[in-house]
């Protein structure tokens, strides 16, 4: 049986048809009830172990239930079953794709002159300097030119955000995106026009920033992802959304999460060692930390 068919027979037992919200709400909480009445059964399981003999079949027809109610909600929202189905299964290989070994064969700026691409291989020096304030600023150079400008931590409280542009470089080397970067190494595609006004200039710069912002917020909470190996989907979901108009949009939420998770390590040494030389290899997706 498909799952449309499946959803077809279903309705047929509806003892609520409609689409008004009683209607809607008599599923919703069936289906919040069937979920508890299986967390009920496994709770059995857990407490009286090989004694609940009956789990498996009294599971099975607690996700039977389950199964019922939620073709009913996407029947009275007007989904077919089958079509999120298909779609829960394209987000899902999309974020725990099995080819991370394998990136993609192109670049977003692969079609452009040579001068206006993303340098393919670059280091870049962070070095950090003591104002005569006592503040502390960060200096970033490649090949004897400055890069950006100096940054301090713009903060009531050290956090050390002013290496934060190690996210823009990663973005850079492992998402082939970062319009910061693009600036940084004066690499804007003047030969097309509007692209060089969609994609790299000040708006998708505020984007990349507040990317930044919003990424570090979270990661304040996680340790700043110390041994962490998976970021909540909901933020990555997130990202994609907010830059959802720009050619980054080609990158998978599981190719973000490794830019992100990939950033805050470079991040991390530069920090501890107050400084240091980060390679970016464009062609690889990879930037590592040389000279620390």
């Amino acid at each position: 049986m498909d799952l449309n068919g499946y959803q077809d027979l279903a309705s047929r037992t509806d003892q609520r048809p409609g689409d008004d919200e009683q209607a809607l709400a008599f599923p919703l909480l069936g289906l919040a009830s069937e979920v508890g009445s299986l967390v009920n059964q496994y709770k059995k399981r857990v407490r009286d172990g090989d004694a609940h003999e009956m789990f498996s079949n009294r599971a099975a027809t607690e996700l039977g239930d389950i199964l019922w109610y939620v073709a009913n909600v996407a029947g009275k929202l007007g989904f077919r079953l089958e079509d999120i189905a298909v779609e829960n299964l394209r987000r899902i290989n999309e974020r725990w794709s099995a080819d991370d070994a394998h990136p993609p064969a192109r670049l977003l700026d692969d079609d452009f002159p040579p001068h206006e691409q993303l340098p393919r291989l670059v280091d870049v020096e962070f070095a950090e300097l003591m104002q005569p304030d006592g503040s502390l600023r960060v200096v970033l150079t490649s090949g004897g030119q400055t890069l950006g400008n100096p940054l301090s931590d713009m903060s009531w409280v050290a956090d050390d955000y002013r290496y934060h542009d190690a996210f823009h470089l990663s973005y850079a080397a492992m998402l082939g995106w970062s319009p910061i970067a693009r600036a940084f190494f004066c690499r804007q595609r003047e030969s097309n026009p509007r692209y060089r006004e969609v994609e790299d200039s000040g708006r998708a710069k505020v984007i990349e920033e507040a990317v930044a912002a919003l990424v570090f917020d979270y990661a304040q909470e996680e340790h700043y992802l110390r041994n962490v190996d998976a970021i909540d989907f909901s933020l990555l979901e997130t990202v994609q959304s907010i830059t959802s108009r720009f050619e980054v949009r080609a990158r998978t939420t599981r190719e973000w999460e490794r830019a992100i998770l990939r950033s805050f390590e470079v991040w991390e040494q530069l920090r501890t060692a107050h400084g240091g030389t980060v390679r970016l290899n464009l062609r690889d997706r990879a930037i590592t930390v040389v000279d620390p």
